[in-house]
Parts: C-alpha cells; structure tokens; sequence
C-alpha cells in the first residue's frame, strides 16, 4: 500500500510497477527510483551501517546516497552496493538488503553498536596489535569475514559490456539549468556537443523545485530545450551517463547504464558502456552537493536532507512520512517545508537555529533553536527540541529533512589534483585555479547557487570554451529566474551530542574527530585515515565538509586553514565488467591477427599463438610429411634466393621530439646521439638492476623522428618503461611517444634476390642500390606508384635484407604483390619456425638468451656499453658479480654426431667426471636442425666461452636421463664475417 504517495509529480500515476524487497512485493510508477518507491510504500529501513550495523533508511535523492546500498536483481546478474537513489525501477525489479545477518529489523550484528565504545576510531590500530599470535588464527579471519559489503553469485554474468570512443568539441557534464544553457549556447554555434547527466531526466534541480524561473515552469523549459538539442545533429544527448574521471588531455571517463532501466537489455544491447571521451573542452556543471547537520542519533531511517526530501515530494511525489519537522541553517529549509506543506504534508515545526530566522504561515518556527536528539528504533518517531531560551520540547513526527548549505560538487576538477579554495560568502569549498588542461566550472558546481547564476554561467562559460577553439559563440536568450542570495548561518554540529553522526557510510561520529585530535592525527589526510572519513565509494561527498569543520573548531583554525583532501576517480563506483568491457572469457586476451593472416590461411599455414598474436609457424606443401620438411624447405629457399615474413608483430614506438636522440641515449646501453639521419642502429636495453631485458633496432627518420622496433614479446614492457622513463625519470626532455604496431604492416625480404624483387615495387625515384642504400640505411619511400612507404635495410637471417612496411590496411596487398613480383625469383613466404632456425644459425639473441639473468657481457655485447655516456641501468651492470672473470659467455654448440638433436635446457659438462649442480658449466637456450649445415646445432650460455672454442663437452639432460657430446663453437655458424647481409 502506497501510504506516502502524492498526487502529480514527473511519475506515470497510470504505470504501475511490481517490485520486490527482501522478499516482500510492493509496487511503485513508471519513472520512480528503488528509494522513492520504498518511500511511497512507507519503508524508512532499507539497510544497516557499516561498522555498528546501525539502522539506516535513505538519506538523499542522488548518487551521493550513503546509506541505502541495495543488493539488485538474482543470479549472473545480480549486483551488491548500488544506490537505491540511483536505481530506475522497473517492472519485476529485485531487491535485497545487505549487511545483515538475519532479517532487516532484527540484524543479529547489531550487538555491535553495543560495543561502540571499544570500536572507535582507530580502533583496530591498537587492539589488533597483541598478542602477536592471535592476529593470523583469530583477528585477520575475523577482519576478513567482516570487511565488504554485499555478496557476489559466483555465476557468469549473461549480459555484455562495452567501451567506445567519443569525441567532441565541448562535452557538458550535467544537465541542469547551466549545463542546459552552455549545450543550448554551444549547439547553435555550431559546435560538436556531447551532454552528458547521470539521471534518467534532464533538468537536474529544476525538476526538483516548484520555483525558479519567473515566466515559465522549469518542466518546461527543459522540455523546450531538450527538444531544440535533440534537433541538433551536432549535439548528442547521454543521458543515464556518468562522467567518472577526468584524465590527461582533455580524456574523460564516462559510465552509461545502457540497459540498467531494463529487466533484461534488449538483443545485442550491451548492459552498460565505458566511453572514452576526447574533448577540447569541458564544462563542469555538476551542481551541489546538500550537507547534514550533526546531532544526537541523526542517522536513524527518517532522517534525511532536507533539498532531497522536497525533491522526493516534487518530482517523484513521494514523502518520508506524513508529518516532517524542519531543521536547518538556511532559507532552504524553510523552502522544503512550504513545499511540503503545499502537498498536504504536516510540518509540525521549522527548527532553526537562527535567531532572526523568518516566519512561515502555517508552521511553528522555532527560532534558535536546535534538535538534540531523535527516538525510534527503527525510524524517527519524535525529536527532542532545545529551544532558545534552554527548555526542551519533545515533537512527534515521522521525518526530519535537515540542511546544513550546500558543498560545489568538486570531484572532477579535482582528479588531477586540484585543490578547491574556501568561499566565505557560501560557507563551502568551490574549485580552484588550478582545473584539468580545458576545463571550465559553470552553475552551482561553481558555488553560483541561485538558478540565473546557474544559467547565465552556463552560456559564458560555453561561449568562452568555444573562443579557445576558435569557435564564435553568444549568450543567447535565457529564461528569467530567480536570483535571491540565500541566508545562511554556517552551523555544523549540535554541541554536546554523544553519537552525532559525519560521515554515515563509514560510521563515523562527532566523537571519532574529536578522538582524532586527541590522539594527534589533525592533518586532514590524517583525519581521514584514522577515522575513515571521507573513504570508499562515498568519498565524502555527504561529509568531508562538516568533518574537515569539527576539526577547525577543535584546533582553533579556519576550515581553509584545516585544509581539505581531494577526489580521485571514480566519481562513482563502476562496475568491473564495464571496465572489462568486451574482454572477457576467450576475448579477455583478444587474439590478434597479421595483415597476412587471411592469405595465409589461402596458403594453408599452420598457426601458432605467440602472445595475442596468431602468426604463421610454417607453409606445408604436397608431399611433405612433418614440419621440419616444411622448415628446412622455407630456410633453404630463403638463403638461395628470397623469402617473405610477416614481422608486423615486433612492437613498433615513434620517439619524436628535440630530444629523441637524447632519450635514446638514456635507454639504450649504446649511443644514438650521434646516430645520422636514414641509418640505422642495433640497441640493448637494460633493467636498472644492470641485466638485458629487449633488443632491437631504432632507425632514425629525421632529425627529431625515431622508430624503435622491439620483440614481440616486450612490445608493450618497453612501450610502458619508455613512457615511465618519459614523464618520471627525464619529465625534462622534450620527447613524446607513441606505439605504432597496429599502424604499420611490415615484411622481412630476406635473401640474395631480396633488392632485386623489391626494386619491382619500389617506385623509381627511390635508389635502393648497394651504393645508395646499405646495410643498416632507412627512409621513408613509395611503392606500387606512390604508396607510402617505409624501408629499412637489417637482417634477422644473416642474408642480404630489408624489412618494409606500409599501412596496415595494405598489408593484405602488399605480401599478394610480393608474391606476385616474386614467382620470377621463386619466392618462398616462411614462418616463425624458420625464422627462428635463422636466427640461431645468425646467432642472434632472443627471449631464450634474454632471460631475465643474463647481461650485455654474458650475451658477448660488453663492448656495446657505452662509456661516455650514462643510461639506465648501466651503474649496476658495473656490479663485481656481474663482470667476473670466466663468466658466462653465448656460444655456439654443434653435435659430434650430426644428426643427433642438442636438446633445449640440456647442461654442460665436462666430458668426464660427475653430474651434478657443482659440475655445470653451462645451459642450452635455443637449438634447432640447421638444413644450411645439414647438422642440429645449438645456442647457451658456457662459462669462460669466449676462450673455449673447439672444446667438446657432454649436453647432459638429467630429467630424460640423456647426453651427447657437442663441440664449443663460434654463435655464428652461418657467414660469420657478414659479407652476405652487406652485398
């Protein structure tokens, strides 16, 4: 029975809706939220404190709620800890409390709160300290149990997730009456407007409000204006979107509850999206946030603020109870109450604690005055009045809407560490100068309070964002409204209280800030700590305020000279499929496919994983029987005349800037400073504990313009090292970054016909002669009548090479035509496997010799570290552990018998004498068939190798039981002089 339901109001009074919580059916109307349906159906209770499990019913309208955290619907979809404010009802809708043991009413933790005393803050720092060994077997299993709140299924969610990109010239973030005007300022001017507003309305505060603008309602004028923006083609309206985080260069983070309003989302409709917004401009107009008083008890279900209260009367025609009593600071408590008062509601009392405060007909104004206490054990029943003169006076009611002003919603202009300024004149903190690169600050999000200032704030704050970008914009004709300045006497807490509650999500009171100062932790990144204020979700949004004011009264401080801490992102939370988006089961490590991957499949290649990558491991072909047929077929035809692989996979990085040299520099153990424009050089990075951790090349474009290839398997570890090393180790230099694997496909041409087919698709103004292009030369070039192009002479196989790339959208057609080019050459396309055997009979180091223990000496590069210059982790690869004499050193290892395969991890030995760990000398890394020497051969590590060539030692591989002998020789088997890679 909706006993508290009121007539009119933005709901659908003939659609209604069957719900139900813990288990109970009620019903609410199209356009309520969870909360204001529990309300109309008279459920103050819908959940429990977090610490003391105290009883707590809905306290605000919005996602700043901190008590209301509901459970949601059954099965893969349910979902703990959402705001019963936040959720639009639907059709079917479950609900369930959470925090509990037992029923709602009779939660048997409530015993807690009869212990509060033993549980204030800071509690668990000095009582979970001793004795040392209870803390594994008794306190943390206790701690652990107790921490979180609500529970998870544990079944697969059946919904599915996105992200998407967006971008804009000005995205407006709330669409109340500023962001309204600035979307309306900024849509005419013919600029690219996304608004974003996280209610399922538009409108913000003006649907709240019976008054506010003079020649018309506020229904409709946002009626109007949505109207006019939903004709805009350059303006697209989110609405259900939540900007969670503001991020470097103009990026905001934005949740859009897609399908939340839904039973089940629509077919291939996702649940909820993550946009990535790409902004020149952003407008906050996120309005205010309303703050409670603190008194005695003032958590109990019925307690709530009072802007929420007439916005659940106004909007969603909904009271708490049928008599409200009035407390407050302000005008806007009298506001709340001539509302209420106009819908039928009894307000038996306005408690304010002005003594000048104004009369209301039709209530009793208790002028300074002040509530001190509430009773009911499971929702207000009566407050208990000190009137001005010191008598007190009991006054039977359902409710209390209490406000103490009303705090700029701060969060996004503080994600990259803002700090907000004190404003004397509404008592709160409000953004500072200090905002996020492009933005702005417009409305009540602002501290401009009265609805013209939030309109008019809105159209120049718009049509100065929109000047930045060139863009002519003007104020255009705004609805007349309201500009009253609103009274108000900063009033925080009622002296005296025992258990006045600050923050109601955390449990913490009056008495834990007080405790606070006591026990020495005044700083306010102290306080928040060691009490929690202001932690978790809520981030003290409903808090930070009144808590960071009972510390400046206890130190005798202003609240700005207290200080305050900031926000971070989320806003809100977000649920981890939404971040997770897409990437989930086989997606979670989407597999990623070469340029060549659909004509290799034509070709019948067999596949093989390497990280996300799918790449070609081999091309079998009529009569031949196993793989190496195939390998040892590939690497023959590939040193006798030419072959073609893919190599898209190695991570590529564009390192531009005045100092790309020098960055380089920095990374690399060899010298690029010096390196000239279109050649290239081979590079070692090392950890800062000294050890190699990637190889590969950096050719150098331009004077300003490096391209630095990596491993495929490092591609990303590099890309994030060089990026720490940009902004944290040299933020100095000027360089920027940015991986272009994805950018760019790119082929090895590899083999003594490699110049002869690519001078057939090389546009002939290009020279790419020995004369004019030698080994290690790069330039940007055209191919096949003016594609761009780039061409790089290096060579993994040890022949003559190049490797060219071009866009990756034409690498399907580049390695078609270069099959095409090549059937005179009789062109051999070969895979990884072959690749590899190349490599080894190179003697080239990969992830196997690059290990994670080995260092420039062990890989025979100590001549490469650059002496006149520092990078990172040269010092310690100066360690006396590092550069012992008759360390280990790469060589070559070849079989006595030809045939007989060096297995991969076998150990060296002596060729007499025991096996054991004392007796080893050394590791096999990498080993293979070498069809160019018709024999197995092998890569590791041996101590003393350099001075060991020609010895005979047994590969001994005790796990199989097996050993063989093998002879010391140079890593470079094939062409170890380099006169073929140099023709």
């Amino acid at each position: 029975m909706t006993i508290n339901r009121l007539k009119g109001g933005l709901v659908d009074h003939g659609a209604p809706l069957n719900f139900t919580f813990d288990g109970k059916t009620y019903q609410g109307l199209a356009g309520d939220t969870l909360a204001s349906a529990l309300l109309a159906n008279g459920r103050r209770l819908m959940g429990r404190s977090f610490k003391y499990h105290r009883p707590r019913g809905v306290m605000t309208a919005g996602s700043e709620e901190p008590n209301a955290l509901v459970e949601l619907r059954e099965g893969g979809r349910q979902e703990p800890n959402t705001r019963a404010t936040t959720v639009e009802l639907f059709d079917g809708l479950t609900a369930n409390s959470q925090n509990r043991i037992g029923s709602l009413e009779r939660d048997l933790m409530g015993v807690n709160d009869l212990f509060a005393n033993f549980l204030s803050a800071g509690f668990y720092y000095k009582t979970f300290m001793w004795p040392r060994a209870f803390w594994e077997k008794i306190y943390e299993p206790i701690i652990r149990n107790a921490a979180g709140l609500g529970s998870v299924s544990f079944e697969d969610d059946p919904d599915l997730y996105d992200k998407g990109f967006l971008h804009c010239d000005l995205l407006v973030i709330g669409a109340g009456p500023a962001g309204l005007a600035a979307a309306l300022t900024a849509g005419r001017a013919g600029a690219r407007v996304i608004l974003a507003e996280e209610d399922f309305l538009l409108g913000g505060r003006l649907l709240a409000e019976t008054s506010g603008l003079e020649d018309q309602s506020g229904l409709g004028w946002v009626t109007q204006a949505q109207a006019e923006l939903s004709a805009m083609d350059n303006v697209r309206i989110m609405p259900r979107t939540t900007v969670a985080g503001a991020y470097d260069h103009g990026i905001y983070g934005a949740v859009e509850r897609v399908s939340d309003h839904l039973a089940v989302p629509e077919a291939g409709k996702p649940r909820q999206c993550f946009w990535r917004i790409y902004s020149k401009r952003a407008l906050v107009c996120a309005g205010a946030l309303e703050r409670p008083i603190a008194f005695e008890n003032n958590d109990r279900p019925g307690v709530m603020l009072a802007g929420a209260t007439r916005a659940y009367a106004n909007r969603w025609a909904v009271t708490p109870a049928q008599s409200v009593v009035v407390f407050a600071n302000s005008d806007d408590g009298h506001k709340t109450a001539a509302d209420l008062m106009a819908k039928g509601i009894e307000v038996p009392a306005i408690v304010d604690i002005r003594a000048d405060a104004p009369a209301l007909p039709g209530t009793e104004v208790l002028a300074g005055a002040q509530i001190i206490d509430t009773k009911g054990r499971l929702g207000v029943t009566s407050v208990t009045v000190r009137l001005a003169n010191g008598q007190t006076r009991s006054i039977a009611c359902g409710a209390v809407a209490n406000s103490g002003g009303w705090n700029p919603n701060l969060g996004l202009t503080c994600h990259q560490r803002g700090r907000p300024t004190w404003n004397d004149h509404i008592h709160a903190f409000v953004p500072g100068a200090d905002l996020p690169v492009g933005q702005l600050v417009a409305g009540a999000a602002a501290g401009q309070f009265s609805t013209h200032a939030a309109l008019t704030t809105g159209a120049e704050q718009a049509v100065a964002a929109l000047a930045d970008l060139g863009i002519t914009a003007s104020v255009g004709d705004l609805p007349k409204a309201e500009d009253a300045p609103r009274a108000m006497t900063p009033f925080w807490h009622v002296k005296g209280a025992k258990r006045a509650w600050v923050d109601f999500q955390n449990d913490v009171t009056v008495k834990d800030v007080k405790l606070s100062h006591q026990e020495g932790f005044r700083a306010v990144e102290h306080l928040k700590r060691y009490t929690t204020l202001g932690m978790a979700t809520d981030q003290g949004k409903t808090s930070n305020v009144t808590g960071l004011a009972v510390m400046a009264e206890l130190t005798g401080k202003s609240i700005p000279e207290t200080g305050t801490t900031i926000y971070r992102p989320p806003y809100v939370p977000v649920a981890m499929g939404t971040l997770a988006g897409r990437s989930v089961g086989k997606e979670f490590h989407p597999t990623r496919l070469t340029p060549s991957h659909k004509w290799a499949e034509e070709q019948g290649a067999v596949f093989v994983e390497v990280g996300n990558w799918l790449r070609a491991q081999w091309f079998p072909k009529a009569g031949e029987t196993t793989w190496r047929d195939s390998v040892d077929r590939e690497v023959t035809a590939t040193r006798q005349s030419v072959g073609v692989c893919d190599v898209t996979t190695l991570g590529k990085i564009d390192v531009q800037g005045p100092d790309a040299a020098e960055f380089l520099n920095k990374l690399y153990i060899n010298g690029f400073a010096k390196l000239a424009v279109g050649k290239v050089r081979y590079g070692v990075m090392l950890r800062e504990d000294g050890i190699a951790y990637d190889d590969g090349t950096a050719a150098r474009l331009a004077e300003d313009h490096f391209v630095v290839t990596t491993t495929t398997a490092n591609a990303v570890l590099v890309y994030r090292n060089m990026e720490f090393a940009r902004q944290c180790l040299f933020p100095g230099l000027d360089v920027q970054i940015i991986s272009t694997t994805e950018a760019w496909a790119q082929y090895a041409v590899a083999g003594p016909n490699s110049r002869k087919l690519l001078q057939k698709i090389v546009d002939p103004e290009f020279d790419i002669s020995n004369e004019a292009f030698p080994f290690m030369g790069c330039r940007e070039i055209t191919v096949c009548g003016g594609l761009r192009a780039r061409l790089f002479r290096i060579s993994f196989s040890g022949e003559l090479a190049y490797e060219i790339a071009v866009p990756t959208r034409y690498g399907d057609a580049l390695i078609r035509r270069l099959m095409a080019e090549g059937e005179e050459f009789n062109v051999t396309p070969y895979g990884t496997e072959a690749l590899g055997v190349m490599r080894i009979e190179k003697g080239h180091a990969v992830g196997n010799e690059l290990n994670g223990t080995t260092t420039a000496a062990n890989l025979g590069m100590a001549r490469m570290v650059s002496k006149k210059k520092d990078c990172i982790g040269n010092t310690l690869s100066e360690r006396d552990g590092l550069n012992r004499e008759g360390d280990y050193r790469l060589v070559g290892l070849k079989p006595k018998e030809a045939q007989k395969m060096i297995p991969a991890g076998a150990h060296m030995m002596s060729q007499t004498g025991s096996v054991d760990a004392a007796s080893d000398q050394g590791y096999v890394t990498s080993a293979c068939y070498s069809p160019s020497l018709e024999s197995y051969i092998a890569l590791g590590f041996l101590k003393d190798g350099a001075n060991r060539m020609g010895e005979t030692l047994r590969m001994v591989n005790p796990l199989e039981g097996t050993e063989l002998l093998a002879e010391v020789v140079s890593a470079h088997f094939v062409d170890p002089e380099g006169g073929r890679l140099r023709d």
